[in-house]
């Protein structure tokens, strides 16, 4: 059992467990969080995963959790560790099932005030366009041939089939598009779940919200990105759907059945995992990034649904314009300063894992959304990101009850209408679901982004208030 004794303070919002504190670490866990957040956080397992993760083969510097954190599968969510390439270990525990889940924000040139009168028609519209819940499908069906095409090529396969604008693929992580993917490393029932659920939001914490700007922190950087207060904006959040779930069933099979043959314990099986550059880490690599391209096309064809709708609903001709798209569970390669300790290279390439985590180089927009009902905000990464966090930041605001505990004491329909007297209009299938998302589920959000901002992850910009909030 862990206690808040056996965390070093390293400053208000930075703690750490040291590598003495248990034989097999080979590195310090360290977490980012305020002292008020770390008495909940020690209420799960999350904790003991991100010492966990400090045994893996391969492992440098820290195991890194972030302030949304909480207990997941292998990893904790809101965990980052980055492994030496190309010997280290890969394991699917440090991306997830639902691999390149994510989050886009598109920015219109409409006002707060514009919507009044058209907001229960635009929520109405959306709710139509895009579909939602477990297991759903969309109007667009793929054939094998086109589905291998997404998998290999990402957005790419979007531009051609005119679900782009222009300026849309430069704004999106990897530009959407990782090239390490092979259809061929995909099963085929991977593949046959993914045939009709393009262009589909899914379930649980998966939503289309719109909103608008109601505070700016930074105002040269928000007009260098063309925000402005009481702007109206579109948040996307959703990932790989079954297709990645599968692919992440998939290997981790593969992996359990690997450990012996490689001579790795790890102290989870949740954790297993192999060599990256051993066959069956190339393949679930390949695989992984496969499903990362069509978690990146669904969510630009959920953009093209509502640009479409904004065009039948906004009586002059507005334009929606994405700032940023960003993966939250993936795997990359990725070059990172060396130790001063070593000598003849300025950097070194590293397997970093994000676990429910963000990626924040600098000057790069950063997009973390709050709970149902509650705000979000945009960041940008700094300077001393890569030094401290390996690039990254928190993902959201993070739960603190269960999916099941939420279910029993929350009630969706008595939320919705509670949302609803606060101006907020919420679409969704489940009443079921609305209880899972509540806003009392989760952290607070500002408590969150401000430990964010104090550890100089990320710099606050902007914060945004929701009005209109779809979900499966």
């Amino acid at each position: 059992m862990i206690n808040k004794k056996d965390f070093k303070k390293i400053d208000d919002v930075t703690w750490e467990i040291p590598k003495s504190f248990r034989k097999d670490m080979k590195v310090p866990a360290r977490l980012f969080a305020s002292e008020k957040m770390l008495d909940d956080i020690l209420k799960d397992r999350s904790s003991e995963q991100l010492i966990n993760v400090a045994t893996l083969p391969g492992i440098q510097k820290w195991a890194l959790a972030m302030p949304d954190i909480h207990e997941g599968y292998g990893f904790p969510i809101g965990g980052v560790g980055a492994t030496k390439y190309p010997d280290g270990i890969i394991s699917p525990g440090g991306i997830g099932y639902d691999i390149n889940c994510g989050v886009r924000l598109l920015l219109s040139d409409i006002n707060q005030d514009e919507l009044a009168d058209i907001k229960n028609n635009l929520a109405e519209e959306i709710f139509c366009a895009v579909p939602a819940g477990l297991g759903r499908g969309g109007k667009i069906r793929l054939s094998k041939e086109e589905l291998n095409e997404i998998l290999k090529t990402g957005v790419k396969w979007a531009a051609k089939k005119g679900y782009t604008e222009k300026e849309d693929a430069k704004n999106i992580e990897s530009e959407g598009s990782l090239t390490e993917a092979d259809p061929d490393k995909v099963s085929d029932k991977a593949k046959r779940r993914g045939l009709d659920q393009l262009g589909t939001m899914g379930a649980g914490n998966h939503f289309v919200e719109v909103g608008y700007v109601a505070e700016i922190f930074d105002e040269t950087t928000a007009q260098n990105f063309g925000i402005y207060k009481n702007q109206i904006t579109v948040l996307i959040h959703t990932g790989s759907r079954g297709l990645g779930h599968q692919v992440a069933t998939d290997y981790i099979r593969v992996m359990l059945k690997a450990l012996l043959k490689y001579n790795i314990s790890v102290p989870d099986r949740e954790l297993a995992g192999v060599p990256f550059s051993s066959e069956e880490g190339q393949d679930y690599f390949a695989a992984m990034s496969a499903a990362a391209n069509f978690a990146w096309v669904n969510r630009q064809v959920i953009n093209h649904l509502v640009r479409e709708v904004w065009q039948k609903v906004f009586p002059r001709n507005s334009k929606l314009s994405l700032l940023y798209d960003v993966a939250h569970n993936i795997a990359k390669i990725e070059e990172y300063p060396t130790s001063p300790r070593l000598r003849g290279a300025s950097s070194q390439k590293l397997i970093v894992h994000r676990k429910g985590a963000t990626r924040a180089f600098e000057n790069q927009p950063v997009i973390i959304p709050g709970s149902m009902g509650t705000a979000s905000y945009i960041l940008i990464g700094t300077n001393k990101n890569k030094e401290l966090s390996f690039g990254s930041t928190c993902h959201g605001a993070g739960r603190l009850m269960s999916r099941h505990e939420a279910i029993r004491r929350l009630q969706g329909k008595n939320l919705a209408e509670e949302l609803k007297k606060q101006g907020i209009i919420v679409k969704s299938w489940s009443h079921r679901g609305l209880a899972e998302e509540a806003p009392m589920a989760y952290k607070d959000i500002d408590e969150v982004v401000n430990v964010v901002s104090k550890a100089n992850l990320a710099k606050k910009i902007a914060k945004l208030k929701p009005l209109i909030v779809v979900k499966g």
